[in-house]
């Protein structure tokens, strides 16, 4: 059974997610918050597999709701919802250890999809939507050269792993994977997992956000 927390301002949407997920085996509603503030204290009472979490909120927002709940080390996995794709707050969630995203008028079954994923440790941005998210506000990082090789993270990875970790950065699923590195996908998946594993990512949009920052890859080139 995969427990959620709902996290949203707004009572009527609130209602419309627990409608959704009440109505699917495997799935529970374990509770809801109305803030970022009750987000994180539910969080820690309730342990719910997945936070469903709105961003824009009085008071604490999601971003900062999201950081808290991942910093504290829990096994609670945070979706963020939002009602823009390309929104600063997205990137800011993601760099604060959500675990993907999805829009607020996704398709039932997408969200649904998307709260197994986010549960069984994975992604729910899809991988287009991640590069183009990240190319997007690649503009906005801070310049300078920074030479990944001097990065600490990535000092334990194979030259295989380092070739790996830059296709997903630049959002190829396993199967596009195999076939540009010309490997199965069960070696490919096991690269990815032993990657991320070493570089201390949570999940596969951690792992894209890690390999932008260290400068692994180029987002202007």
């Amino acid at each position: 059974m995969t427990s959620v927390l709902i996290v949203d301002d707004q009572p009527l949407q609130r209602m419309g997610f627990r409608m959704v997920l009440e109505t699917e085996p495997g799935v529970s509603v374990a509770g809801e918050a109305e803030n970022g503030i009750e987000a994180v204290r539910r969080t820690a009472e309730l342990t719910p597999d997945v936070v469903l979490m709105d961003i824009r909120m009085p008071g604490m927002d999601g971003i900062e709701a999201t950081r808290r709940i991942t910093a504290s080390g829990g096994r609670s996995r945070v979706l963020v919802l939002t009602t823009f794709d390309l929104d600063e707050y997205v990137y800011a969630a993601l760099q604060a250890g959500a675990s993907g995203f999805l829009l607020k008028d996704a398709r039932p079954d997408e969200l649904l999809a998307g709260i197994r994923a986010v549960a069984v440790g994975d992604a729910v941005v899809a991988p287009a939507l991640t590069r183009r998210l990240l190319h997007a506000f690649a503009k906005a990082m801070p310049g300078g050269e920074r030479r990944a090789a001097e990065d600490p993270r990535l000092s334990a990875l194979t030259e295989r792993e380092l070739e790996v970790l830059r296709v997903v950065a630049a959002g190829l699923t396993n199967t596009e994977i195999a076939q540009r590195l010309h490997l199965s996908e069960s070696t490919v998946k096991t690269h990815v997992s032993r990657a991320m594993a070493k570089i201390g990512a949570r999940d596969r949009v951690q792992a894209v956000i890690i390999a932008y920052d260290v400068g692994l890859v180029d987002p202007r080139g």
